[in-house]
């Protein structure tokens, strides 16, 4: 994988050396908040690393490990397709980070993998990560009841939304 660049993010592949960065983050109440995860966050991220399906970039910008962005691909011809995933510092929140992590890795996918349509399922409650998916051209598709439990044991709804390649906003 090559390093990406969009207009105030630099992805770059994420590495070993990355995983404390990463967990630090994935911690904070704020990111714990919408993404799952046990008591170790380190091994959670170094066990993405070695699943031969994930594709993890270290989100950086102005110097700095500000969060970790995914992708995954579904492969069957009548179905390829390509989803993703994200998570920022608090930090980083609400200053255009995400929507320009999305954007460059949406671009990634469509113009370098030849990838036609894009899915991401945040929490249906997370209105901020769906205003910044909208941004980019993510539509919702619909409601997953259930769709997750949450850290406090109950189940949670997701929304789907999707991104076809000629509605990407560059």
């Amino acid at each position: 994988m090559t390093e990406l660049t969009g207009a105030l993010v630099a992805l770059r592949p994420t590495t070993r050396e990355d995983i404390p960065e990463l967990a630090a983050i994935r911690s904070t109440p704020e990111v714990r908040a919408w993404w799952r995860g046990g008591d170790d966050l380190a091994a959670e991220i170094a066990a993405d690393l070695d699943d031969p399906a994930l594709h993890s970039f270290t989100v950086r910008h102005q110097g700095l490990t500000v969060g970790l962005a995914q992708w995954y691909a579904e492969d069957e011809p009548d179905y390829r397709h390509a989803g993703m995933d994200l998570f920022l510092a608090p930090t980083a929140h609400g200053r255009g980070l995400g929507t320009d992590t999305v954007a460059t890795l949406a671009r990634h996918l469509v113009d370098d993998h030849g990838h036609h349509r894009l899915v991401i399922d945040p929490a249906a409650a997370n209105t901020a990560a769906i205003r910044c998916y909208t941004k980019v051209g993510f539509r919702p598709v619909g409601i997953m009841r259930d769709y997750e439990r949450g850290a406090d044991g109950t189940w949670h709804d997701s929304l789907l939304m999707d991104l076809l390649a000629t509605e990407l906003r560059r």
